[in-house]
């Protein structure tokens, strides 16, 4: 006997009838005196289907519903003869909605008086896109439509449990319990709908039907992330459960399960468990001639024991081998070697079949046919040109990102947000969400818009004082990227900066990722890694992986936002083995663990600091002492490929007496913008002898200015600090700042 737990909506009428809609299936309704006969009306329904019906029942129950109301302006219209004729006053409405998650942790909206269904991400926007639906739902309906959806009273969500027992017309319907604990059926509707058609892979859906459906053999799909496994496989199971179901004359058929290795031995704690639970699953599916999909096939060697030999893929080999399970795994070409090398018996034991990438003229038709399903669903619009600039900006911007991937998701967020805002969606648009994803600033994306190096050294130098060379390199990488000369197969830059402490190096870097990357959701782009923190045995893996064997906190950033710049602080502290590993992030911009996982670094900028060559006595103080030759000593320091795979080493100058005043004049405007001056509304003049005397005791001989925020806490902030503490209302006022001959700081208002 199997449990399934539905939701059911239930509301009274001005006529005192009880109304009820199935939540997870709102066509199924019913009407009666009371709620009780609601349910029991609904119930008899249900169990009739499941008696007599073959398709998709049980039904997916939705977990952890909650009922809540949207407010939506309605405005009636008539029609007559092709012309529409609007009421003069719009009517808001309120609908109960219900929302919830579904397996695989899929969230969901119902609004049961309308029969709407729709998937969601972000809950922040579930009401916006919930009167985006109810708008869509009754536009052009007339007054006496939009009555018959007036407000319910009284509602209330009410369970209904159906226990459903076998009999012999259900044999092919009966439960899996070890499989159904850690999979899912691949071809059911609540799976279906986080897939996309496998668009412009015809053939590679008929040789996948082929392989499984006609050899019935187990297949490895092969291909780059984002390439379209996982909705080629979603495709290619479609066919074969409609063409058996035809031959068979059963109905639906739930011949495919989709697991992660984590999930087969998901609170498995003693030995033998989860051996014992795959048991049960191979049996499951050999009742009814099953296969197994693996997300990922490189993860069957890393669970399951302590290494490939004893893991949960050395125990299924045997099972491949003997066709007594079939499995579909999916794996890039990276991961496919890991395996090979790990445990080669696994993937003899498959059919490997290769996806191709798309081309620029495919990847374009696919983008548009994507684009015209998506704006169907969505009752929206898009311009013609959308898709091919997609492509351009991935192919120029990321060409390592495979179609349709990252590129089919921006779309069709784009034009879900088009559509929640009645709006059709352009190139303007899809540039400006381009920009939110990488921070990319518009004149680096729009060829039409000319990049003047004159003002981008002005920017920089704003930020940097004192490093006109230094700053030089870096609007030269900025200008190489924009002209589009950039090496494709590496980072954007690999850069050393090397001098004094105290000289700029960091705030150039972070003046850099600004200028490059912080125009985005996320202003904060730079990833900084103090390296003397790796420079013991082991290092090198800490800075890949983390204690448990997962992507440590730098592969994690670097993947989720690869449009970076990652900071490596004082980098010659490092040890050895890091300089090797460092090597190939250089030299091909991606970085592989032993397990085949890529992480990618083709559009960041890596920026390395380092005191190297600055300790000689005559580099400190003001003036301009002689520069040290710091390509001669980082080249002395790191072995030669290393070194050679630099694209520059930027010396950074001792700073001159004009330029740490010009920074103590920095540091107080930036005073003046902090949150107490500017809530009051206050504002701040100073003399020159203030900022000189700041300047002054800002700068140490041996750490050049960065003391200076020091020295301004001590001589103005703290004094000034207490005078508005005294007085606050000095924080609304023009405020005059000087300092006596004794050192103190005088406060008048103007």
């Amino acid at each position: 006997m199997s449990t399934t737990r539905l939701q059911v909506l239930v509301w009274h009428d001005d006529g005192g009838l009880c109304h009820g809609v199935l939540t997870e299936r709102p066509e199924i309704a019913a009407v009666a005196a009371t709620p009780a006969d609601v349910i029991s009306q609904i119930r008899e329904y249900l169990m009739y289907l499941l008696k007599e019906e073959t398709w998709d029942f049980p039904f997916d129950p939705m977990s952890e519903p909650a009922l809540r109301s949207i407010s939506v302006e309605v405005r009636p219209e008539y029609a007559d003869r092709g012309r529409r004729f609007p009421v003069e006053h719009p009517v808001r409405m309120t609908f109960p909605c219900v929302r919830g998650e579904y397996a695989g942790g899929m969230k969901a909206c119902v609004i049961p008086t309308l029969g709407l269904w729709f998937s969601f991400d972000d809950e922040a926007r579930l009401s916006e896109l919930a009167q985006h639906y109810v708008a869509e739902a009754l536009r052009g309906s007339t007054p006496q439509r939009v009555a018959r959806f007036l407000p319910p009273l009284d509602c209330e969500l009410r369970s209904l449990v159906i226990n459903a027992r076998e009999d012999e017309q259900q044999k092919q319907r009966r439960q899996w319990p070890a499989l159904e604990a850690v999979a899912e059926p691949l071809g059911e509707r609540s799976q279906r709908r986080r897939l996309s058609r496998a668009f412009e892979r015809e053939s590679e859906i008929a040789d996948l039907v082929r392989r499984v459906h006609k050899d019935r053999a187990s297949v490895l799909l092969v291909g780059e992330p984002g390439i379209g496994k996982t909705a080629l496989l979603a495709s290619a199971v479609r066919e074969i459960e409609r063409t058996q179901a035809r031959e068979s004359g059963e109905g639906s058929l739930r011949l495919f399960w989709q697991t992660a290795a984590s999930r087969l031995i998901a609170g498995m704690q003693y030995l033998g468990q989860w051996e014992e639970r795959l048991e049960g699953v191979i049996a499951n599916l050999a009742d009814f001639d099953g296969v197994l999909c693996i997300e990922n096939l490189l993860e069957l060697l890393r669970v399951g024991g302590v290494g490939a030999a004893d893991s949960v893929g050395a125990f299924l080999v045997p099972y491949l081998r003997h066709r007594e399970l079939r499995l579909v795994g999916e794996a890039t070409p990276e991961e496919l070697d890991a395996c090979r090398r790990l445990l080669p018996s696994l993937v003899d034991s498959m059919q490997v079949q290769r996806l191709k990438p798309f081309d620029a003229a495919a990847s374009q038709r696919v983008l548009a046919k994507l684009a015209d399903a998506t704006a169907r669903n969505l009752r929206t619009e898009y311009a013609a040109d959308v898709p091919p600039t997609l492509v351009r900006l991935y192919r120029r911007f990321a060409p390592y990102e495979a179609f349709p991937g990252k590129p089919a998701a921006l779309l069709q967020r784009l034009l879900q947000d088009g559509a929640v805002a009645g709006r059709r969606l352009d190139v303007t648009t899809v540039l400006q969400g381009f920009t939110r994803q990488t921070g990319l600033p518009e004149f680096l994306l729009r060829d039409d818009l000319t990049l003047q190096q004159d003002d981008l050294l002005q920017r920089l130098g704003q930020r940097v004082m004192g490093q006109a060379a230094a700053c030089r390199v870096a609007s030269g990488l900025v200008t190489t990227f924009k002209a589009g000369l950039n090496d494709p197969a590496r980072p954007l830059g690999v850069l050393l900066f090397a001098g004094p402490t105290g000289v700029g190096k960091t705030e150039l870097a972070k003046t850099l990722a600004a200028e490059l990357f912080g125009h985005g959701d996320k202003a904060e782009r730079m990833i900084r890694l103090d390296m003397s923190e790796y420079a013991t045995a082991g290092s090198a893996q800490r800075l890949v992986t983390d204690d448990t064997g997962q992507p440590s906190e730098l592969i994690r950033r670097v993947r989720e936002q690869p449009f970076c710049l990652v900071l490596l602080d004082e980098v010659e502290k490092a040890a050895p083995e890091v300089f090797d590993l460092l090597l190939g992030v250089f030299d091909e911009g991606r970085l592989t663990d032993r397990f085949g996982r890529v992480t990618n670094f083709r559009s960041s900028v890596i920026v390395m600091t380092s005191n190297l060559g600055a300790t000689q006595e005559d580099l400190m103080g003001f003036g301009k002492p002689r520069q040290p030759d710091y390509a001669a000593v980082v080249m002395r320091h790191f072995r030669p490929e290393f070194f050679n795979r630099l694209d520059a080493v930027v010396p950074f100058a001792p700073l001159e007496q004009v330029t740490i005043l010009a920074i103590a004049e920095k540091e107080l405007q930036a005073l003046s913008r902090r949150e107490g001056l500017l809530r009051g509304g206050g504002t701040l003049v100073w003399t020159p002898a203030l900022a000189a005397a700041v300047a002054a005791a800002g700068f140490d001989r041996r750490f050049g200015a960065r003391p200076l925020q020091r020295a301004l806490e001590t001589l103005v902030v703290t004094p000034l600090a207490r005078r508005i503490a005294q007085e606050p209302s000095l924080a609304t006022r023009p405020l005059h700042l000087d300092i006596d001959q004794t050192g103190r700081l005088v406060v008048t208002p103007a």
